[in-house]
């Protein structure tokens, strides 16, 4: 299994909408560890550590969000995987 880090910067209206909360949801049930956090700046950051399949599953998720958000783009990083238990929303 070929497991990775991202770093997701998430654009749009996307705060006060529960996105942190659905995109926690939609990480447990892809088995995708990490946290989202909101950004001073009103976007919403998403780190995520998992299967590299998972996390692409992730990705295509978060250009749209929950039906709540507006997202109007995601910036992409990797990051150096790190071992995480859970996902949380910060």
């Amino acid at each position: 299994m070929d497991n990775i880090g991202c770093k997701v910067i998430v654009s749009g209206i996307v705060q006060a909408v529960g996105f942190r909360y659905f995109t926690c949801m939609e990480a447990r049930l892809h088995h995708v560890m990490g946290h989202a956090k909101n950004l001073q700046c009103g976007d919403v950051e998403v780190v995520m550590y998992g299967p590299r399949e998972q996390i692409a599953k992730m990705l295509k998720w978060l250009e749209k969000g929950p039906q709540t958000a507006r997202v109007t783009g995601i910036t992409v990083s990797e990051i150096p995987y790190q071992k995480s238990n859970n996902f949380i929303v910060c």
